[in-house]
């Protein structure tokens, strides 16, 4: 299990009485008077070949690999 999912475990662990949510200014109608519904974008499903240690070292990291995938392929395209 890798650092990230044993923090993650933990987390889910903690009580909402333990949290300290001191520095996180409360919200209020006014504060989402002006918000936006963004919907997300809809996935192209795609056959795709990817060397298996690649897809191993995804799946490795937990659920929801193909959209970490995904998360990997974007932020390069808007790098280039």
């Amino acid at each position: 299990m890798t650092k990230i999912n044993k923090d993650l475990e933990k987390l889910k662990k903690l009580p909402d009485k333990d949290i300290d949510y001191s520095d996180i200014a409360e919200t209020d109608n006014n504060f989402w008077a002006d918000a936006d519904i963004v919907m997300p974008k809809k996935k192209q499903p795609i056959s795709l070949r990817v060397d298996t240690d690649v897809v191993d070292w995804f799946k490795k990291q937990g659920k929801q690999y193909q959209s970490r995938m995904n998360a990997v392929l974007r932020s390069y395209m808007e790098h280039h």
